[in-house]
């Protein structure tokens, strides 16, 4: 595959996921209805994790486990632990308040993100991604305002 589709591709793959995303934050809300929402999330990462461990094993990944070196194994255990905690709220937010507000809120994620990947990860801050920082944050704030 060439660099050029490699590229597009990723694209593709980030909007399935903000799809997805958005689907989770409907079905969230009506699923939390009437129910606490640890318990809920705790549902949702159980079904997730049996999802991920099928797709694994049919895919034949589930057995390169042992090539995960120790750093990598700590990395992915801390972004697991930052993902759960994430959920948590997340649900916590969702039982609450309107999930349009809630969504819109946590992708601020977008803004942290790009403080801490050009912190921690050396990446290139540019106006352009400022000024987008800035327009999603206005948006986030605008979108949660009753």
């Amino acid at each position: 595959m060439c660099y050029h589709n490699l590229m597009q591709s990723w694209i593709f793959y980030a909007l399935l996921s903000a799809v997805f995303a958005a689907l989770v934050a409907v079905f969230g809300k009506i699923g939390v209805q009437g129910i606490d929402s640890t318990l809920a999330t705790t549902v949702r990462a159980v079904i997730m994790a049996v999802l991920l461990v099928a797709v694994s094993l049919v895919s034949g990944k589930f057995q390169l486990t042992g090539t995960i070196s120790g750093n990598a194994f700590l990395f992915i255990v801390l972004s697991g632990i930052a993902g759960a905690l994430s959920w948590l709220f997340y649900f916590v937010a969702l039982k609450y308040g309107p999930a349009s507000a809630v969504a819109a809120l946590d992708r601020l994620s977008v803004v942290f993100v790009l403080v801490l990947a050009v912190l921690f990860l050396g990446e290139h801050f540019s106006w352009k991604s400022g000024v987008g920082a800035v327009l999603v944050t206005i948006g986030a704030i605008l979108m949660s305002i009753k």
